[in-house]
């Protein structure tokens, strides 16, 4: 302990430059460990990175080795379908030569058996009998028959059949000539529709500027889910061809995925009006188009327009029970609305 916190006999200036001695020293002390902690850091740091660069390269070269392995173990695998499609070939081949060997052996045998049967005399085709012991006459049932002459083979010969070709597959008992050759006219006729007013589509590639390009375009990213390119590859399709009935089919349904439900209504009833006549080749996309503006219909609580959709679908495909069944989940639906009103 201190006996007294001043110092005897100093003065002022004397205790002034001991009090700045003293802070001097403190900050060199403050500076040397902030210098040796700052050192310290650093070589936590590298030994930190060190560390860090050890272990990425460990999982560097596991990360190739694996790959490696993997390489070889395809690389085996590749070789060893090579090597099964050789010999699957090889025994293709051996196989097929056999069979063809069979067949020229069994050609050989059926030349030989018909050079056996055919006598040199040709002229003659008639088949001469012995007469039997005690008659004068032929006798078929003999047991003394004996054929002196076999006739000659039948040539070969090709008869031709003729049908009336048909563009449908219907009977002609059962079809409308003149509804079936419209319907024709009508889509040969589309197809030839290409909208004139489009200059400023004119940067566009040339097979941007086909319908059915675009629709199976549309068709594709309706597959892989995207509706809103869809709809815009069907609306570019409309745009240079408004004749087509599957690009408003096919809207339909995309509109139907993204709720657009008035939309839907109304690419179905586009679509309902070019597929007509009505004739067998275009059933499918009839039903198709009465069953998605039902469908969207019933989506916007209109369940009777529905049902009469569905209902017009049921005339065309019968069978269909799927459609049976929703038409029949439909008038539920009606009667139980009927009873809560």
């Amino acid at each position: 302990m201190w006996d007294s916190l001043t110092l005897p006999n100093a003065n002022k200036e004397k205790l002034q430059y001991l009090r700045e001695n003293a802070v001097l020293k403190a900050h060199e002390k403050a500076k040397e460990e902030t210098e040796a902690k700052k050192v310290t850091k650093q070589e936590h740091k590298k030994h930190a990175l060190e560390a860090t660069m050890k272990l990425e390269e460990a999982e560097r070269k596991r990360i190739e080795d694996l790959k490696e392995k993997e390489r070889q173990k395809v690389t085996k695998e590749l070789e060893l379908w090579k090597k099964q499609q050789e010999d699957a070939e090889k025994q293709k081949r051996v196989q097929k030569e056999g069979e063809l060997y069979q067949v020229e052996q069994l050609k050989e045998k059926k030349k030989e058996k018909i050079n056996k049967t055919r006598i040199p005399n040709e002229g003659t085709s008639k088949t001469r009998l012995k007469p039997t012991k005690g008659y004068g006459s032929y006798s078929m049932f003999s047991e003394n028959l004996k054929e002196e002459q076999l006739p000659a083979p039948r040539s070969a010969a090709t008869i031709r059949i003729n049908f009336t070709s048909r563009v449908f597959p219907t009977a002609l008992r059962e079809s409308c000539i003149a509804e079936e050759e419209e319907w024709l006219r009508k889509q040969a006729e589309a197809r030839r529709t290409i909208s004139a007013d489009l200059s400023e589509l004119e940067d566009l590639k040339e097979e941007e500027k086909n319908p059915d390009w675009l629709k199976n375009k549309g068709n594709k990213m309706f597959a892989t889910g995207n509706y809103l390119a869809a709809v815009n590859a069907y609306n570019l399709a409309v745009r240079l061809n408004n004749k087509l009935p599957l690009l408003y089919l096919n809207r339909a349904a995309c509109h139907l995925k993204l709720r657009n439900l008035h939309k839907a209504i109304e690419d179905s009833s586009k679509a309902l009006g070019l597929l007509t006549p009505p004739v067998p080749d275009n059933e499918n996309a009839r039903v198709k188009a009465y069953v998605r503006r039902g469908t969207a219909f019933c989506q916007l609580e209109l369940y009777t327009e529905g049902l009469q959709d569905y209902e017009a679908a049921l005339k065309i495909d019968p069978k269909n029970k799927t459609i049976e069944k929703d038409a029949e989940k439909i008038r539920h639906l009606i009667q139980g609305t009927t009873q809560d009103s």
